[in-house]
């Protein structure tokens, strides 16, 4: 308890009723000191998250208190997180830093995606499985039923549409369905009545209570043809039809699911044979009837967006690491990416790899996320608190680990806990935060960034990080900071907790000696520059040029050989980022290297393969050289032999003569006139009556 009261000394914007009173059981003994202080209609901020559901209902009943629409409760986590570890006697700096967070208000609204489910839903797989899921969903659910795979029947009660064939596809989303199977069985089970006829008749017994023939063991008797009483209910002769529907709701039963992707769309469930899956499935599909909303999570820039120009694709990164397959190339259509925001699970992973920043996380963003993390570092510092590590980790299963490891700690002499040192950081995903922010929280003193990754991590956003991770300790390192800075702790489930607790009490990195106050940006660009800036000021002699990992280099050089390139300046029209440029004085190549993302882009428009990147940090000059304009390329231009007007140059004339040289077209005179201006070579063809058909040409 002293170490609480100590931190609200020292926490910034706490209030003095606050200071007199450290409440140690308030949820249940002193629920009356929270609700005198929702009648005062002050913000709430309250250190206890396993009775948040109580202080929601208590004010609700408190008369006079404003209701959570108008004023939020902000709850946060101080037990588990810094209160039950070996070190709590020293956990005030700690706690003073996550009073300070809680405090912050909350991200800006930000614009909706919407869905509309009328609760038409598909149950997938073999037809006893499939009715028994479809019969504990009918009460809430419009249910049809796809037999896809042998096994059990239907019932002879005609209670929902029953389909039968193999599935071809599905494609789309929550509310968007669209299916289709394939349908070639003899009986069609829309015209069966059902009577059991033909099932008497077979007699290789072909046909089972799910009314389809198997064809394997059929001999063509066609006995049951002659049994059923429904006219064209079993047809041998029947094409094979494609059936398209659509349904707001899929539950795919079978073995396999119809979506390999980690993250697949929302409202449609694969539980396969497992129980608990399916039990899990049926809970949620049941409440996905009516209209829904979620957060736009993403904001897209094409102006800025590095994947393609002219058709020619360069950076792919945000198209690769999409767990949910929300984005596709947009190279043939215009240009850039386009994402599907009704696909799009909000992991952020793509706004973390994209290297100009076109894609920014919307919610919350980037400002916001600084925000926290310059505040709760403050905090910290100004606390007495030192070397911090941030632990961030997701609101989900990283919550619940943590929680965890506060639990056993209080229970278990061999366990440490969350040592006073590590400022757990909750995030929407993890995948949303990666080199800009974590820079930036070194800058604001941080001595380590350690991100959790659980089972919610898609592999995708595990490489994307460790690229991510790999980027910023080449950089820091390179700079002179001793340690390790960017850390990917692995914690699957509680079986992990040891290993976990273990890697909690690594030593301390190098920290800055004066950390910075600059505002992380919109623009990650501008966020990096500031950053970097800061460290670099930060660090004293540097080398000049600090190597950087090729997997997901945001920054580097463009290489020019010169005896290749011809100056035809393909690759400045190719660059998105303004990072190659020409002049319009003089014949010449220029190169911004702090704008270059390493998209490859030019190299891979250049015709005559003169291009290469090298992922690097330059550092020349403090850093301030890679932000001027410098000269890669230069050369005199080519005279035209006629008029002696500049045009071209010598090497791009000398290239196009060598591979026009053994054109019939291009002999004698007509090989001269490459060695002219466009104008000059329009008069001498028309000055030779002999060569007038080239102007046809």
């Amino acid at each position: 308890m002293a170490s609480l009261r100590q931190a609200l000394t020292k926490t910034p914007g706490a209030s003095a009723e606050g200071l007199d009173t450290v409440h140690t059981l308030l949820c249940r003994r002193e629920a009356g000191a929270f609700q005198r202080a929702a009648k005062s209609g002050d913000e709430l901020a309250v250190a206890c998250t396993q009775e948040s559901r109580l202080f929601v209902e208590l004010n609700a009943e408190t008369e006079g208190a404003p209701s959570i629409a108008e004023r939020p409760i902000r709850f946060f986590n101080i037990r588990e997180t810094g209160g039950w570890s070996k070190d709590a006697r020293a956990a005030a700096p700690k706690l003073a830093a996550l009073i300070a967070a809680a405090q912050l208000a909350d991200p800006d609204p930000v614009a909706t995606v919407n869905y509309r489910s009328g609760g038409r839903c598909l149950v997938i797989g073999a037809a006893d499985v499939a009715e028994r899921a479809a019969g504990m969903l009918a009460d809430r659910l419009d249910v049809s039923v796809l037999i896809d795979g042998g096994g059990g029947g239907v019932p002879q009660r005609r209670e929902r549409a029953v389909y039968a064939g193999r599935l071809r596809r599905i494609g789309g989303r929550l509310g968007a369905f669209d299916v289709e199977w394939e349908s070639g069985n003899p009986i069609d089970l829309d015209l069966c009545t059902r009577c059991n006829a033909c099932i008497a008749a077979c007699p290789e017994g072909a046909i089972d209570f799910a009314y389809q023939i198997d064809l394997d063991r059929c001999r063509s008797h066609r006995d049951c043809v002659k049994a059923c009483d429904a006219a064209g209910a079993i047809d041998f002769d029947r094409a094979v039809r494609t059936v398209a529907e659509r349904f707001d709701l899929v539950l795919d039963l079978r073995a396999e699911p119809a979506f390999t992707q980690h993250a697949p769309p929302q409202g449609y469930w694969h539980a396969g044979s497992d129980e608990r899956r399916l039990v899990e499935a049926m809970l949620k599909l049941r409440e996905l009837a009516g209209e829904f909303e979620k957060p736009r999570f993403f904001h897209y820039k094409p102006k800025l967006c590095a994947h393609s120009r002219n058709e020619r694709v360069g950076c792919s990164a945000c198209i690769e690491v999409c767990s949910a397959r929300a984005i596709a190339s947009q190279a043939t259509r215009g240009g850039g990416v386009r994402v599907e925001p009704h696909l799009c699970v909000g992991c952020g992973a793509c706004t973390t790899v994209c290297p100009s920043g076109a894609l920014a996380y919307g919610y919350p963003d980037a400002p916001y996320q600084g925000r926290r993390l310059r505040t709760t570092l403050t905090a910290y510092r100004e606390a007495g608190g030192r070397d911090a590590a941030l632990l961030l980790h997701s609101e989900g299963a990283g919550a619940r680990l943590v929680d965890e490891l506060g639990r056993a700690a209080r229970v278990d002499p061999q366990v440490h806990g969350v040592p006073a040192r590590v400022l757990p950081l909750a995030l929407w995903h993890t995948a949303s935060v990666g080199l800009d922010l974590w820079l930036a929280a070194k800058a604001y003193g941080a001595s380590q960034v350690w991100v959790l990754l659980t089972d919610e991590e898609a592999p995708e956003y595990r490489s994307a990080l460790a690229e991510q991770a790999a980027l910023a300790n080449a950089i820091l390192a390179g700079l002179g900071f001793a340690g390790e800075h960017v850390r990917l702790i692995t914690a699957r489930d509680a079986r992990d907790l040891g290993a976990f607790d273990l890697a909690l009490r690594a030593p301390a990195a190098q920290t800055i000696r004066a950390p910075a106050s600059f505002a992380v940006q919109a623009d990650k660009r501008a966020t990096l520059d500031l950053a970097l800036d800061h460290l670099i000021a930060q660090a004293g002699a540097v080398a000049e040029t600090i190597e950087l990992p090729r997997a997901g280099a945001p920054f580097g050089a463009v290489v020019v050989d010169p005896d290749k390139c011809t100056l035809c300046l393909s690759c400045v029209g190719a660059c998105p980022e303004g990072a190659l440029a020409d002049n319009p004085e003089r014949l010449q190549l220029r190169f911004i290297e702090r704008n270059c993302v390493q998209c490859a882009l030019c190299e891979r428009t250049c015709p005559e393969a003169a291009i290469a990147l090298q992922p690097r940090l330059w550092l020349a000059d403090g850093g301030k050289a890679r932000k001027q304009p410098r000269v890669l390329l230069e050369a005199e231009p080519f005279r035209c032999v006629r008029c002696g007007k500049p045009f071209g140059t010598l090497k791009a004339i000398e290239n196009m003569a060598l591979k026009l040289a053994g054109h019939p077209m291009f002999q004698g005179a007509a090989a001269e006139r490459l060695n002219m201006c466009s104008d000059c070579r329009i008069i001498d063809i028309h000055t030779h009556s002999d060569d007038l058909r080239f102007t046809v040409l």
